[in-house]
């Protein structure tokens, strides 16, 4: 299988895959945090949080600033509008195929 390039979206949605880093990026959402805060408020290590937060960082779903003498992290929104773009493409696909098959079904021509 080839190797798709960071911020692919299949690459970002196995990022997303783990309930932690889920986590980091919904609470980055309500406002940017560093990688302490963020750790005092999950129930992980600093350490763990950085890396999730590199991983978060290498699909560009979070950018981070340098504030003073620390880092702070925040969500990419338009990263994140353009996966729910992707999501509502494939749902109007699928809503486009299943009533196509609603239609034969009820029409009797299977």
């Amino acid at each position: 299988m080839p190797e798709e390039p960071p911020g692919a979206t299949t690459t970002v949605f196995a990022a997303l895959g783990d309930e932690t880093r889920w986590a980091v990026l919904v609470r980055l959402g309500r406002e940017p945090a560093s990688a302490s805060a963020l750790a005092a408020e999950l129930p992980v290590t600093r350490q763990a949080i950085g890396k999730h937060l590199e991983v978060l960082r290498a699909v560009g779903l979070v950018e981070s600033h340098r504030r003073g003498r620390e880092v702070v992290y925040l969500a990419i929104g338009s990263r994140l509008d353009e996966l729910g773009r992707d999501l509502q493409r494939v749902a109007e696909s699928w809503d486009r195929r299943l009533a196509a098959i609603k239609e034969i079904a009820e029409r009797g021509d299977a």
